[in-house]
């Protein structure tokens, strides 16, 4: 939550490349999520690009499947309360499933790569 707020207050839009943690942690199946979702008559992969849209997040849902895409486009129809939003922001661990941009190694690799000349 630190990494967003500070990204806001510098004026850098925070973007989730993987909004949905590509499934990792059975986040599909997370109970919290779950009733959240269902509260709502919504998806549990609705209930999370909801709570990002709110957090002004831009999430970029990757599918394969027309009707998960089109399901990834209803989200403008419902608000998430205060509480949910809440709930829903204590599940962040603070570790990141992929890479973390806080390790200085991990920083100073990602800094050091370079792209072929063909490219």
């Amino acid at each position: 939550m630190q990494a967003h707020k500070f990204l806001l207050e510098h004026g850098v839009q925070p973007m989730a490349w993987a909004p949905f943690a590509e499934g990792r942690n059975q986040i599909f199946q997370n109970p919290l999520l779950l009733s959240i979702a269902e509260k709502h008559g919504k998806t549990v992969a609705q209930a999370i690009l909801r709570w990002m849209l709110q957090r002004g997040i831009v999430a970029i849902p990757k599918s394969v499947r027309p009707e998960r895409i089109k399901e990834n486009f209803q989200v403008f129809d419902f608000e998430l309360t205060p509480a949910d939003m809440d709930a829903i922001a204590l599940l962040d661990t603070g570790v990141s499933l992929f890479l973390d941009h806080r390790d200085p190694a991990t920083v100073e690799r990602l800094c050091r790569r370079r792209l072929p000349d063909e490219c």
